[in-house]
């Protein structure tokens, strides 16, 4: 199973940056500046989530399809979800099989997928503003 020691070796590997806010729960930044991700080590699962964007007062309907259908054929492990305002994109390891390589492509998974979707995304949910 990995232990915390074990995901700092990971991220220290992927020279990324990274602190720890919580017991367990790092905000990671990539070298390229991208929007933060959350790695949430939570026994017996890892948690790796992303904040995509706060979502308008009013969104086109539209927005709902294309996340389900992103969901459906973009994302391997993850999904965009939403948590009161905030569009989301997740992905859940099981600790006891993660190794380096799922991380990194989880990681690298994660900020492919909001930035070659934001476009899209921003269409149907236009910033306020």
């Amino acid at each position: 199973m990995v232990t915390t020691e074990d995901l700092e070796s990971y991220l220290i590997r992927m020279d990324v940056d990274y602190q720890e806010v919580a017991e367990g729960m790092y905000l990671v930044r990539s070298r390229n500046d991208e929007l933060p991700i959350v790695v949430n080590h939570s026994p017996p699962l890892l948690i790796v989530r992303m904040k995509v964007m706060e979502l308008p007062a009013e969104v086109d309907p539209a927005l709902f399809r294309t996340l389900l259908e992103l969901n459906a054929t973009d994302l391997v492990h993850g999904a965009y979800g939403i948590e009161e305002n905030e569009l989301i994109l997740s992905h859940t390891f099981l600790l006891e099989t993660l190794d380096f390589q799922e991380l990194q492509a989880a990681l690298e998974s994660v900020q492919m997928a909001a930035s070659g979707h934001m476009e899209r995304i921003r269409h149907l949910a236009p910033v306020e503003g």
